[in-house]
């Protein structure tokens, strides 16, 4: 179903079907037989995050955009490569933060 029609097709269905379909229980049935949902670590989050820190911190060390920026961020200047670093973790923040969001609405 694509989602501008899933309002209507949602209202379709309800008029066409009055309740549940009879089963004789077989669906309470199932539910009751599932395993139980295995309960989600957190490590491998973050190892992932601190691999990934680990990375950007390798292939940067020697940018002398980044060394700029922190030298000017230390003595309290507003240089454009401090601005460009921070513009650049803020905007990645985001896609951090929105990619998260729409990966937990699918579950």
């Amino acid at each position: 179903m694509s989602e501008p029609h899933d309002e209507e097709i949602e209202a379709l269905l309800r008029r066409q079907f009055e309740g549940a379909v009879a089963d004789d229980g077989f669906s309470e049935r199932v539910m009751q037989r599932l395993p139980p949902r295995r309960r989600r670590h957190g490590w491998p989050l973050w190892l992932g995050v601190l691999a990934g820190a680990a990375a950007c911190w390798l292939c940067l060390a020697g940018a002398p955009l980044l060394h700029a920026g922190w030298r000017a961020w230390l003595h309290g200047e507003w240089s454009p490569s401090v601005i460009g670093a921070w513009l650049a973790m803020v905007c990645l923040a985001w896609l951090a933060l929105g990619w998260g969001l729409a990966e937990s609405r699918d579950r």
